[in-house]
């Protein structure tokens, strides 16, 4: 049976190539039948060879990623075998690089990595508005975020507004320690993290002091007409459907929205109509929207969580089936 030999300069470089997890060599391997080893800064392939070909594509296209300065990731490996495998002629290092979000001084490029993601950039770039809707571990804020910042740099927008709902912010948020901003701050903690993942802590103040980037409840935005911004809303599912309608009509020229949620993940209260299942009731035709659906396979955390979001969807369908 043919063998062949693949050598990659440092082990930290193939390592890194594999997005730093060997389990993707088992991942390779059984998309195309082929046995693969690897030790060191090598790589041992054996199968036939269009089989071997084709593992060899997969690993060239992930060093194309690599060695153009972007982050390989264990969904990006599934991804560029899946379309190797499909052979459809493209090229997904370079529909992946296409996609590339701007870095900010040492953070690195942010680049989409499963085929859920990949769509969901190309929704943000096509249209005003997006509903991102899936499981969490997607990228649904994040790679909001980074679109927004991406079109924040190249001046595309004047600013980003970013918002959230705040569900307990009713009656017993006055029950909570501190002022207004110290009580609402938990809620768009989330918020904060992604940014300053993203920006050095020194350009994300003074973006906020400008006024660049507004991070606020969403009952603020009652009444406001928002002109050359994008706007996240974020945990879209914790939204009544009056505050998604409100949020959608806030909308003025120049203006683009991505609406962020997970359906299963609704905390309002029991017989309360949750704002975005009406929005996908309402609005699949409309022109100038797309909604984006993110499966389990899209999620980019670890490993074992893909799994227990999968455990769950199989278990609540046999419950339901019984009901």
């Amino acid at each position: 049976m043919p063998v062949e030999t693949l050598t990659y300069e440092t082990p930290q470089f193939l390592h890194k190539l594999l997005g730093n997890d060997l389990g993707s060599l088992r991942l390779i391997g059984d998309t195309f039948g082929v046995g693969i080893t690897s030790r060191e800064g090598w790589v041992r392939l054996e199968g036939e060879e269009d089989q071997i070909a084709a593992v060899r594509e997969v690993l060239t296209q992930l060093e194309k990623v690599r060695r153009s300065g972007g982050e390989v990731s264990a969904g990006m490996v599934r991804l560029v075998a899946e379309s190797v495998q499909r052979d459809t002629g493209d090229a997904p290092a370079d529909a992946i690089m296409q996609l590339k979000l701007l870095g900010s001084g040492k953070r690195p490029a942010v680049l989409a990595k499963t085929r859920g993601q990949i769509a969901y950039v190309q929704a943000m770039r096509e249209c005003e508005v997006v509903f991102g809707i899936g499981p969490a571990g997607t990228g649904k804020t994040y790679l909001a975020m980074a679109q927004g910042l991406h079109f924040l740099k190249e001046k595309l927008v004047q600013r980003l507004v970013l918002t959230r709902p705040a569900v307990e912010a009713g009656e017993a948020l006055g029950f909570l320690p501190g002022d207004l901003k110290e009580k609402i701050f938990p809620y768009l903690r989330p918020l904060y993290d992604a940014l300053y993942d993203m920006l050095e802590p020194e350009e994300a103040e003074r973006l906020i002091e400008r006024g660049s980037i507004e991070i606020a409840p969403l009952a603020y935005m009652r009444g406001r007409t928002l002109k050359n911004a994008f706007i996240i809303l974020d945990e879209a599912q914790n939204t009544t459907t009056e505050q998604m309608l409100m949020f959608l009509t806030r909308l003025g020229e120049g203006a683009r929205c991505v609406v962020t949620g997970d359906p299963s993940q609704v905390d309002l209260r029991r017989h309360v109509k949750s704002g975005l299942r009406e929005a996908v009731e309402m609005l699949q035709d409309v022109e100038g929207v797309r909604f984006v659906a993110f499966a389990p396979k899209d999620i980019v955390r670890l490993p074992v969580v893909q799994r227990i979001i999968e455990a769950y969807q199989a278990g609540r369908t046999r419950k339901n089936e019984t009901q």
